[in-house]
Formats: structure tokens, sequence, C-alpha cells
């Protein structure tokens, strides 16, 4: 039988171990905690790293989106301004023999004039921003038809929702690039672009009736790239349906801001 003192001896050597045990168990504890705490302060800092680039970056596409539709409208513009001038003034001195080929250089010349100055509208964002989301849309829908790429057509559902004016910009960009892939990949002959505005949020859907593509085979490239980066940088959901022979429909949903300004949309 233990004596007392053996008792005591074995119940305070048991609490000591004890208070070891708990001593490990919260500073392992406290060492998780702050081990995960730096990890995630790094990856909000790599996350917001990785925002600011994305938005300098596409600030700096912008700024030369900008000054090519400047260039395009002051410079190359005028210029063919200029060489149609110097064609109506030639109308008199040519051939009769020559006056359709002329008439019809200078009908070429007045739609380049004409597709230049459109395109230099939807290349700047002043002008975007000036004319509104649903104005651009528009304007771009229209020039497609008027190119002959192929039949395009553009529909509301809702009532229009006032967007702020860089997200309105993003947004403008993500569909231009999806019309730019279309034209260049999807050998469709119909397109068509959606803009249904619910209660708390933007759903626009633009579907076209190309070849279609496996998405488990296909790499998306660089243009869808850009569209998710563009997307992320306000928060929206960008998604690609598509399958072979069935055409292509691009998602992109974008949640609305609580503080958003009024604007022409």
């Amino acid at each position: 039988m233990l004596s007392k003192e053996e008792v005591l001896l074995i119940t305070y050597f048991t609490a000591v171990l004890v208070i070891l045990l708990l001593f490990v168990v919260i500073f392992f504890i406290a060492f998780q905690n702050r081990k995960n705490k730096i990890l995630l302060q790094q990856h909000l800092a790599q996350q917001k790293y990785d925002q600011e680039l994305a938005k300098s970056q596409i600030e700096i596409q912008e700024n030369t989106l900008k000054n090519i539709a400047w260039e395009l409208h002051d410079n190359v513009g005028q210029l063919l301004s200029v060489a149609n001038l110097q064609l109506n003034i030639l109308g008199g001195k040519v051939p009769v023999e020559l006056e359709e080929e002329l008439n019809g250089t200078k009908s070429i010349i007045t739609d380049t004039v004409q597709e230049i100055r459109s395109l230099s509208k939807v290349l700047n964002n002043d002008v975007v921003l000036k004319n509104g989301l649903i104005v651009s849309i528009e304007v771009e829908v229209n020039r497609l038809n008027r190119l002959g790429y192929l039949e395009a057509s553009f529909e509301i559902l809702g009532d229009p929702i006032p967007i702020n004016n860089a997200s309105s910009i993003i947004i403008f960009r993500i569909i231009q690039e999806a019309l730019s892939n279309i034209i260049r990949h999807a050998r469709a002959t119909k397109l068509f672009i959606l803009l249904d505005y619910r209660e708390k949020f933007l759903e626009i859907t633009i579907t076209d009736n190309g070849v279609g593509f496996d998405m488990k085979e296909q790499y998306l490239g660089s243009g869808m790239e850009t569209m998710r980066t563009r997307a992320g940088l306000i928060n929206s959901n960008l998604m690609v349906r598509s399958e072979p022979g069935k055409g292509t429909q691009l998602f992109l949903k974008y949640i609305y801001n609580d503080g958003r300004r009024k604007e022409k949309v």
C-alpha cells in the first residue's frame, strides 16, 4: 500500500505532466493559428497584388485603345477624307470609261471613313461612357451587321439598372472580346446578345450558331483568360458552354454594387 507521501508525489508528478501537455497543446494551437494567419495574410497580399497588376494592365490597354481611337479618327480618317476630296476634284478630269471605277473607289473610301469613325467610338472608353452600355452594344451590333460578318441581334429584358463607370467599361470590353472570338474562330452566321436585368444582378448571354468545340479537349486561349481577368475585377462570374456543331454560349453574371451611381445606361 502506497504511503501518503508517495500518493502526493504521484499526484504532483501527474499534475505536472498534464500541465506540460496542456502547454504543448496550447503552444501548438497558437503556432498553427499564427501560421494560418500569416498564410492568409500572404494569400490576401498576393491576391491584392494580382488584382492591382490586372487592373494596371487593363488601364494600360484602355489607354492604348483610346490612343488608337484618336489616331483612327483624327489621322487615318482625315487622310481618307482628303483622298476622297481629291478624287472628287479628279472626277471631272478622268475619261468617261473610268468614271464607274472612280465612283466605286469613292464609295469604298466613304464607307471606310464611316467604319473607322464607328470603330473609334467603341474603342474610346470616354465615348463608351458617354453613350452608355446599351447604346455602345447597339453600335457594335449594327457595325457587325453593316460589315456583313454575320447576322447579329440584341435584346433587353427587364428595366435597365444603372451601372458604375468602371464596371460598364469592363463589361463592354468583355462583350467586345467575345464578339471578336466569334468572328475569328466560330464560323458563325448568327449571333445573339441578351441583357437580362434582374433585381440583384445583370446576366449577359452571348450565343452563336458556330462550329462550337469540345470543352474537355480545347484550350480556350488568351482571349478567354483576358475576359476572366476582367470579370474577376468586378466580382463577376464568367462561364462558357459549348459542344461541337452546336455553337457556343457565354454567360456573364454581374452583381450590382449597393453604392452604384446613377448614370446613363
